[in-house]
């Protein structure tokens, strides 16, 4: 769960998780935009699980429509499972 709730004036989000994997989703609420993403640094598909690192993890998401770019970073804590 993202904190704070999503709101696309917001960039920059944590998320907590003890899972091994999460599948991540970012959908555009434009036509026509596109999205990016990265899992600490390297490319990600969109809609598709990502392996967390234990403790910090950055996801970043880029949505590019027209000129216009915005870059969302959500930075993901793994933690043991408790």
């Amino acid at each position: 769960m993202l904190v704070p709730t999503f709101s696309p004036s917001v960039t920059s989000y944590t998320a907590e998780t003890t899972n091994g994997t999460n599948l991540i989703t970012a959908t555009a609420a434009k036509p026509g935009a596109t999205i990016a993403i990265k899992v600490n640094g390297v490319g990600h598909v969109n809609g598709t699980a990502a392996t967390w690192i234990s403790g910090v993890n950055v996801v970043e998401i880029t949505v590019t429509y027209g000129t216009t770019q915005m870059i969302y970073t959500v930075t993901v804590t793994k933690t043991a499972p408790g």
